[in-house]
């Protein structure tokens, strides 16, 4: 059993990435918004060889996965082959891919990296690990909206990596369309008075709750509505460490790198005192209690899906 998970986030800049690195990251998904979904910056080649250049020559190892888990259209599609080539020449870890074609695209292009499949919120049992397993790919990365007694249970029966959110945000709804350019347009407001307020307190509202909020966050590559709260694990991060998830993903997407920073160095203080020590493992609320005095007050810090009853 793997008692030490991989520490995986996201970062908007190179600056960020040394930063969460020093704070004790393992690995990072980073990319550029015409292949990957829901980036906190954009990592051009340029810039996604210069991260990996940081990270592989870093004290210790770590890993740079390439994000190409967007919805492919036509356009994309026909420049996977280059643009998957010039990650391998690269030297990413892996490719995150949700779409078949990135895959078939990927065993020509990019072969011997590993594929991580993410398939959003359908990514839901060991058979479709499974299935994607046979086709080459080495992890699959579940959904966001399965409960601990499944994650456990996929975890039991497959033979793939398997990776779990345990901090941030999560997406509910993702459109390729520009929804809030057309919101502002309804309203009679050029595009130019949008472009400085993207991901910067806009938020839908429901008539019926109207004390949660969720964030919209729009990329030149469509539109995504953002949970109300911040899934945090922390508490019970143990429990799958016990179980042998593999990786363990700290989303940074519209969060400060002060908060990032504190919350990599928590997290890394919890995964390092259970793997040193499980049976005499406590946790420490001072862990905790160091991420909720750079909460947003208006988030409220959830434990999501994990001890909630699902039934698909």
């Amino acid at each position: 059993m793997n008692t030490k998970p991989e520490l995986l986030t996201t970062a908007a800049s190179l600056g960020e990435l040394r930063k969460l690195m020093e704070a004790g990251a393992d690995a990072f998904i980073i990319g550029e918004s015409k292949y990957g979904a829901r980036l906190p910056g954009e990592f051009g080649l340029q810039e996604m060889a210069e991260a990996v250049e940081a990270a592989h020559g870093f004290v210790r190892p770590v890993r740079i996965y390439a994000a190409v888990n967007n919805l492919m259209d036509n356009a994309a599609a026909d420049s996977l082959p280059e643009y998957l080539g010039s990650l391998a020449q690269i030297g990413v870890d892996a490719i995150v891919f949700g779409d078949p074609s990135v895959l078939v695209t990927a065993r020509e292009a990019a072969p011997g990296v590993a594929l991580h499949w993410n398939a959003e919120m359908t990514s839901t049992s060991y058979a479709q690990a499974d299935y994607w397993g046979r086709r080459g790919a080495s992890r699959i990365v579940l959904a966001r909206e399965l409960n601990m007694e499944q994650i456990i249970e996929i975890k039991q029966r497959t033979s793939l990596d398997v990776q779990v959110q345990v901090h941030g945000m999560t997406n509910i709804y993702h459109s390729k369309r520009s929804l809030v350019d057309s919101y502002m347009g309804h309203l009679g407001k050029e595009p130019s008075e949008l472009d400085s307020r993207l991901g910067q307190g806009l938020y839908l509202m429901e008539e019926e709750r109207r004390d949660e909020r969720y964030p919209i966050y729009q990329d030149a590559h469509g539109t995504y509505m953002m949970s109300s709260d911040d899934v945090c694990m922390i508490e019970n991060l143990h429990e799958l460490m016990e179980a042998g998830i593999d990786s363990l993903r700290v989303e940074g997407l519209m969060k400060t790198t002060a908060y990032n920073e504190t919350v990599i160095r928590a997290y890394r203080a919890a995964i390092d005192a259970y793997a040193a020590d499980p049976a005499g493992y406590e946790f420490k609320e001072e862990w905790l209690d160091a991420i909720r005095a750079l909460q947003d007050p208006s988030r409220e810090l959830s434990y999501g899906f994990f001890f909630k009853e699902q039934v698909y």
